[in-house]
C-alpha cells in the first residue's frame, strides 16, 4: 500500500472543500529542454519531456506507459490519475478539481522501483489549487516508513515549496528536517535531489543548494513519485519534464 497524502505540510488542510471554480488555463508556455547526459557520478537513466499530446481517461497512461506508473484509480478513495492527467503543450497536466487526487511513480514499469541513490529532477509549476498541494517524494519501495522518506518539493500551493527530510527512527518518522525554498509554485522552477546512499541528500532549486542533510540518509531502494489531494480549489499542476540518474561512485 502506498503512503497516503498526509505529510506534515498538508495534514492541516481542511478536507471539506468549497465549490470549485472553472479550471485555469496555460501551462506549456515556458518550456525548457530536459537535460541530456550524465552529471559527474550521476548517470542519467531516464528522462521524459511529455512532447506527445495525450488526453486523459486512459490515453495518457497508455501513451506514457514506459514513463509513468499511476496509482490504481479509486485507491484510498482519493486518487484518480486516469481522469485527472493528460499531456498537452509539452507538459503533463494534473487537473485539480476538489474531488479527485492523483498519484504515481515516474519511470519504467521495471526500473521505477529500484533507485538506491541518484539524482532526481523535475521542472514544475502550479496555478490555482488553493488549499490543495503536492508532495514529490522518494518513498521506500519496501513501504517501510523508517527506510526513509525524502519529500521535495512539498507544500500547499498557496505556500512556498518546502524540503521535508524525515527521520528514519522507528516511531518518529513523522519528524522531519524542513527547509523553505523561498520560491512560489506559480513560477516555473527545477527541483532536484542528489542522494548519496548512507552519506548525504542535497536539495536544489534551479541549481541553487537549499540544504544538505547528512542524518537519516536512506540506503535501500526507493521510487520517485508524487501525490496531490482531492480537496481545495480548482487549478492545475504542470510538469514540463522529469529526469532521473543513478549514483555510480
Amino acid at each position: 500500500m502506498h503512503k497516503r497524502f498526509t505529510t506534515a505540510a498538508v495534514a492541516a488542510v481542511i478536507l471539506t472543500a468549497a465549490l470549485v471554480a472553472a479550471p485555469l488555463g496555460g501551462g506549456g508556455t515556458a518550456e525548457a529542454a530536459v537535460p541530456v547526459g550524465n552529471i559527474g557520478k550521476f548517470k542519467q537513466t531516464f528522462r521524459e519531456d511529455f512532447k506527445t499530446a495525450a488526453p486523459a481517461k486512459g490515453k495518457f497512461a497508455k501513451t506514457y506507459a514506459k514513463s509513468w506508473q499511476p496509482y490504481p484509480d479509486g485507491m484510498s478513495g482519493m486518487y484518480y490519475s486516469g481522469s485527472q492527467i493528460s499531456a498537452h503543450d509539452g507538459s503533463m497536466d494534473v487537473v485539480l478539481d476538489g474531488k479527485h487526487g492523483a498519484a504515481g511513480t515516474f519511470g519504467t514499469p521495471t526500473g521505477a522501483w529500484g533507485h538506491v541513490g541518484g539524482k532526481f529532477s523535475i521542472r514544475a509549476r502550479a496555478l490555482g489549487g488553493k488549499a490543495n498541494g503536492a508532495a514529490f517524494m522518494l518513498w521506500p519501495t519496501s513501504n517501510v516508513w523508517s527506510d526513509g522518506e525524502i519529500d521535495f518539493p512539498e507544500s500547499n500551493f498557496e505556500a512556498t515549496p518546502m524540503v521535508h527530510h524525515h527521520s528514519m527512527v522507528k516511531g518518529k518518522e513523522v519528524n522531519a528536517i524542513s527547509t523553505s525554498t523561498g520560491v512560489k509554485w506559480k513560477d516555473w522552477h527545477v527541483y532536484s535531489v542528489e542522494w548519496i546512499p548512507g552519506k548525504s541528500v542535497t536539495y536544489f532549486v534551479d541549481n541553487r543548494v537549499i540544504s544538505k542533510v547528512t542524518k537519516d540518509v536512506p540506503k535501500s531502494a526507493h521510487r520517485y513519485m508524487f501525490q496531490v489531494g482531492n480537496w481545495g480549489a480548482a487549478g492545475h499542476l504542470y510538469i514540463d519534464w522529469v529526469t532521473t540518474y543513478d549514483y555510480k561512485p
